[in-house]
């Protein structure tokens, strides 16, 4: 499944979370689930827009997402 969201958009909405804005507003305007948005969490949080890129490289090396064994 493709992801419509590019790694730096997902940063950026996750950004503008931690600067304050309500989750449920974030999910309202992007049009993405509390699922959604607590994934991306998980996955990317802390994460610049470099490391992001360098995350989906090594998933594409390895042929698995990076989080499961």
């Amino acid at each position: 499944m493709k992801n419509r969201f590019t790694e730096e958009q997902i940063i950026r909405v996750l950004k503008e979370a931690e600067a304050g804005m309500k989750v449920t507003e974030i999910c309202r305007e992007y049009g993405i689930s509390d699922a959604t948005y607590c994934n991306w969490k998980a996955k990317f949080s802390g994460l610049m827009v470099s490391e992001a890129q360098r995350l989906k490289a090594l998933e594409a090396e390895s042929g698995k997402p990076a989080g499961q064994a």
